[in-house]
This record gives structure tokens, sequence and C-alpha cells, in this order.
């Protein structure tokens, strides 16, 4: 089943790739086949028709927001993550994208979230680690550790654009390394939240 669209917890969630810039060594993909009893491995990437026709099918004012998050990068998806948000924006709904952050990387552009900033509420970005090296040394990006630095990037600019921006991190990468991200993240003016990663032994 193609399930571009499922629901977890108080949201609606929108997966539009399972194509990513990354391959953490802590990702969900890893190890399991989706969230919330719903699979998210797609056999191709959705239009913009097509999500919106699923979407549709939904009473969207019962859910807290709409976000973008599902077995992959959704800025590996820009035009359509854009498309689809307008139209959920049109209907009133609330917007948040989980991203790794290297939309400018991923699209060969600048200024993703000047892009974003008309139909995206919110975003979460993905840290994980203090620095370039250290990040590399786990999320593995095509860019190396540009892709680092990109991120941080994409985080400043998300919050000069008046995003609500939250930075957050896994919480196995340890208290001193957790501490050292919170410090990144207050210098860029963004919010810090520590989650809980999902492991291999727990239901989806």
């Amino acid at each position: 089943m193609q399930n571009c669209v499922y629901e977890f917890g108080d949201s609606i969630y929108i997966n539009l790739t399972n194509a990513c810039s990354n391959s953490c060594d802590f990702c969900i993909r890893n190890f399991k086949e989706g969230v919330g009893g719903s699979e998210l491995w797609l056999e191709y990437d959705p239009s913009a028709a097509e999500v919106e026709d699923e979407l549709g099918k939904y009473d969207l004012s019962r859910y807290r927001s709409a976000v973008f998050c599902g077995f992959g990068e959704p800025t590996c998806a820009f035009g359509v993550l854009l498309e689809v948000a307008g139209w959920l924006k049109e209907r009133g709904i609330r917007t948040r994208v989980n991203t790794n952050g290297q939309a400018n990387l991923i699209n060969g552009i600048t200024d993703a979230a000047a892009r974003m900033r008309p139909v995206i509420d919110s975003v979460s970005v993905s840290l994980n680690a203090s620095t370039a090296e250290k990040y590399q040394a786990v999320c593995h990006s095509v860019y190396g550790e540009e892709g680092y630095q990109a991120m941080l990037d994409f985080v400043e600019d998300c919050v000069h654009e008046g995003i609500e921006t939250v930075v957050s991190v896994v919480d196995l990468i340890g208290e001193q390394e957790v501490e050292a991200c919170r410090r990144v993240a207050e210098s860029l003016g963004a919010e810090f939240r520590v989650r809980p990663a999902i492991t291999a032994d727990e239901e989806y």
C-alpha cells in the first residue's frame, strides 16, 4: 500500500519520499518498516495531486498539525512539499516539516527557508552532533561535513524568516554531547529538544 499519508499521535503525517541525503546510524529505517502501524516504504514518490487526494479523505480539523515526515527527507521532494503545504494552509491547517536541514544542498538553492515561510509554520531540524566531524561520523551525509554547516545555515535562515524552529537530538548521544548541542541550538536562536531514540524492539 502506498502510505503517503498516515496518522500518528494527534497529527496527520505526510510521507513524500524515501530518498535521503543522510544515512544515520540510528535511523528507524534500519530496523523497521514504518511507524504507528503504517508501513512507509513507497513504491514511488507521490505527486502533489495524489497527496492532496489522500488528505481529502480525512477530517483535517481533527489534527493538531500536518507534519511532513516519513521514511525519507521531505525536502528531497521540495516542490511537492511546497505545493501540498500551500493546499493545507488554504484550509487553515498548521504545517510542520521534520528535516535534516540540508534542503539548500539537496535542491541546489540558497533560499529554502524563504520559500517555506509562506506555507510552513514550524520546522524540526535534526542536529544530533555538536561538530561537523561528529555529525558526519553518525549521519553519513552524501555532502560530507558540508552537510552539517548547511544544516546550521538552514536553522539560522528559518529563525530569521520567523518560522518556529526547533533543533532536536536523540538521547543516545550522551549527556555531554546533548549539552554541547544545546549550546549550538541556542547560538542559532532556535529552541532545543531532546527526543528518545526509537529502538528495534519497540512496536511500530
